[in-house]
């Protein structure tokens, strides 16, 4: 590729101005100087740091092998610790064996505490012993009782670390789950979190987890933590040739650095893997305060936590009450004692501190210097060089070098700004060629289509104010929602920015083609795409703005909306029908890949706009499921990871069961599975009526027909195999003829009126990031 003139220039410009700056350093460096460098340290971990403090007397600082560094502390009474929930008990285990325990884990099976290995002031974290979860068949092909459901409470201020800890799944022999939720409060739910994964069968003798006889997942939230989590086997996919051989699946929640060697032998029946108990990491706080309100109490005791001199308090997150003490920078120890936290001698550990001159400790700090004679920055090797003896230059010669030395720094900073500006230029049309911008520009010329808008990067960028945070109005699986301001064919309008994910190379033409053919969609139940911008890495999609909320808060709201049958068969019998005008495209099949209540929008008089489409094509290289949306996820996706028409099918179905129940597919209550497999279960035991809402609980025989009959719609499109299910055109043919067999008389408010809106949604009449959260 030849190279650019103004590209040599520049280069050659910068060498000579790069040579002149050297000799004008050279010729203005004075001779003895010594180069000082000043750090400060950072408090290290629990090992190595002060000595306990002396306690009470009958108080315990240490149980078996695990130290009880205040302000923790078991023994009689709750004067050994902090408060009475930092208490912990030291117990005889039999044989003289003691070992240590925090009560009030509410459910651990056969035991009523949970027994502490480790106990960490500095990280504000300590370490339980976990039980591993198991579900095995039995000969009769039902699953044995066990440990099939299990859930685990903790009580404030604990929670399991939902960063340092890993989902782990063995076995083969069904799809495992795990929920949890954040709630402070008992009375109600807090936010919901789901990570899951299929161990599939097949060979695999070697300790890696990748899959095939083992996978793993995280839980990806915020610092919060989850106080109650449980775990669930659904015996969904047909297993059947592997039963014999491999029976059980298995569940492990435990600490992510703790060095788990994966084997096939664990899921082999005579092995006794589920007695097994791992380590997992449980997060605590001094609770009910932020350090602000903290600060105000007396110091000690029940008041102020952080007594210690050169200690601080860290509130524990935006949305949890609470907050941790730690040593100040240069000290460590255990800030909730006096005195607790010391001085570190950096000067001591060179590997952390590093320094090859002179080093001097000081309180909270160190020196680092060159000995004398020389100069330079001391913690660099090799750095403490010999001082120049070279007389110092004329005061004029010096004041000519600085000036042209300056001249020359700001014609660098002009051509670097003009180089900047011209590679800003070049790498924009680069993305647009590589995200098929040429290519679309020329199949809407050829169809003369004049409707749809390529906008440029500078538009996208002034409108969402470089994507600033308060323009988000939601997340899906496919990018991110950005409610923005725009020209639309020659008028201002309101506008959603979608940011896709990155665009998968092999499929680039295809994705250009879908955008063509959305933008010619016109269904007055599918949100309208207006435009786009393809100057950034992934691509910009620009959709009408639809204001009144979505599916999801009109059925779980608050205030409770009451929504009546023939409304929420209107609901269903037009998302219905915008799902089969996406799949049955002449040109080329359009498939959703997140159907879900947050995707159903809701314009004036409830009218049903189908959303979050179009990334289809998009690949997403982070995550294989999408989060918060596993629920509505059809189970054979876990198998071969490809979108297609009857997955849309499946999460349609679960949708249908969310307005016959109003019930989210994961229900609240910790002894209910998944809402799909228990509706099918209740299908097939005539227990329907036992699911039902109460709002839409028949007066008459007609009305309990209609339900039936859409509750049988449902059941097929949660059927398995994927194949036996119907296409989304005969789902819509079918509630379409069960929607005119009722009548819809009542007249709805506005959305936002009967669910009462959030700050932000009254600000952007959009439903928020955190609202749209399963």
């Amino acid at each position: 590729m030849p190279t650019s003139p103004l590209y040599c220039s520049h280069h050659a410009v910068a060498a000579a101005v790069l040579w002149l700056l050297l000799c004008a350093a050279a010729a203005l460096a004075t001779p003895g100087t010594r180069r000082t460098t000043t750090a400060t340290g950072a408090g290290s971990g629990i090992g190595g740091g002060p000595p306990l403090p002396s306690p009470p007397s009958g108080c315990l600082r240490r149980c078996g092998d695990v130290d009880i560094p205040y302000p923790f502390g078991a023994g009689p009474g709750d004067s050994c610790s902090a408060s009475s929930e930092l208490r912990l008990y030291c117990n005889d285990t039999g044989n003289g064996v003691h070992k240590l325990f925090l009560g009030g884990w509410q459910d651990c099976m056969e035991c009523n505490a949970t027994e502490v290995i480790d106990i960490d002031v500095i990280q504000g974290q300590m370490r339980v012993v976990s039980p591993i979860f198991y579900s095995c068949f039995t000969s009769d092909n039902t699953t044995s009782e066990g440990q099939s459901l299990f859930y685990a409470d903790l009580p404030e201020p604990y929670r399991f670390s939902s960063t340092s800890n890993k989902f782990t799944v063995l076995g083969c022999s069904a799809i495992t789950y795990m929920v949890g939720d954040d709630y402070e409060d008992e009375d109600e739910d807090g936010n919901w979190y789901m990570a899951g994964c299929d161990a599939y069968c097949g060979d695999n003798t070697n300790s890696s987890c990748t899959g095939m006889g083992c996978c793993q997942g995280t839980i990806q939230q915020g610092d919060e933590g989850l106080r109650f989590y449980d775990v669930t086997f659904d015996n969904v996919v047909n297993y059947s040739d592997f039963k014999t051989t491999y029976p059980c699946a298995y569940a492990l929640f435990m600490d992510s650095s703790y060095g788990f060697n994966f084997s096939m032998s664990y899921v082999v029946p005579s092995n006794e893997f589920n007695k097994s108990r791992l380590p997992v990491v449980v997060d605590w706080v001094i609770r009910n305060k932020t350090c602000r309100a903290a600060r105000t109490q007396p110091a000690g005791g029940a008041g102020y936590a952080c007594v210690s001199d050169h200690s601080e308090c860290v509130d524990a997150s935006r949305s949890r009450r609470g907050y941790r003490c730690r040593c100040t920078n240069g000290f460590q120890g255990d800030p909730y004692v006096k005195q607790g936290c010391k001085d570190i001698d950096e000067c001591k550990d060179n590997s952390t501190y590093p320094c090859y001159g002179i080093c001097n400790n000081r309180i909270g700090t160190y020196d680092c210097v060159c000995p004398e004679g020389t100069q330079g920055n001391a913690s660099l090797i090799d750095n403490c060089i010999t001082e120049s003896s070279s007389p110092l230059l004329p005061f004029r010669v010096r004041l000519a070098i600085g000036i042209s030395a300056g001249v020359l720094v700001a014609v660098i900073a002009f051509l670097a700004i003009k180089v900047l500006l011209h590679k800003r230029r070049m790498k924009r049309q680069a993305l647009f060629q590589q995200n098929g911008g040429q290519l679309l520009k020329h199949m809407l010329k050829v169809e003369g289509n004049d409707s749809f808008t390529v906008y440029s990067r500078g538009d996208i960028v002034i409108a969402s104010r470089n994507f600033h945070k308060t323009k988000i109005v939601g997340e899906g699986a496919h990018g991110t929602v950005y409610k923005v301001t725009l020209d639309v064919g020659g008028r201002v309008a309101t506008v959603a920015v979608k940011r896709c994910k990155a665009i998968d190379e092999s499929r680039k033409k295809e994705f250009v083609q879908e955008l063509v053919i959305l933008c010619h969609l016109s269904h007055p139940n599918i949100v309208k795409l207006v435009g786009c911008c393809l100057e950034f890495e992934a691509p910009m999609l620009v959709y009408e703005f639809v204001q009144n909320g979505n599916l999801n808060l009109l059925l779980h709201g608050r205030p409770r909306c009451r929504v009546s049958l023939p409304t929420r068969l209107r609901i269903a019998a037009e998302a219905a029908e915008a799902l089969a005008h996406l799949h049955m495209h002449p040109m080329h099949p359009v498939l959703h890949g997140d159907v879900k209540p947050e995707n159903i929008l809701l314009a004036d008089g409830w009218t049903v706009k189908v959303s979050d489409f179009g990334c289809s094509t998009i690949k997403d290289n982070i995550q294989v499921v999408p989060k918060g949306t596993l629920a509505y996820l059809d189970p054979e996706f876990l198998h071969t990871f490809q979108l297609t028409d009857k997955g849309d099918v499946y999460s349609f179905g679960v949708v249908l069961v969310e307005l016959l129940t109003r019930k989210k597919p994961r229900s609240t209550s910790k002894e209910e599975k998944n809402m799909a497999w228990i509706f099918q279960e209740s299908m097939r035991q005539g227990t329907l009526h036992e699911l039902l809402d109460k709002d839409i609980v028949p007066k008459g025989e007609s009305s309990m027909v209609v339900i039936k009959q859409v509750a049988e719609v449902a059941s097929t499109c949660l059927a398995v195999p994927s194949a036996i299910r119907p296409s989304m055109e005969q789902v819509a043919q079918q509630l379409r003829q069960l929607k005119d067999q009722v009548v819809e008389v009542e007249c709805p408010q506005q959305v936002e009126d009967v669910l009462g809106p959030t700050e932000m949604e009254v600000t952007t009449g959009y439903p928020t990031a955190q609202t749209l959260t399963a």
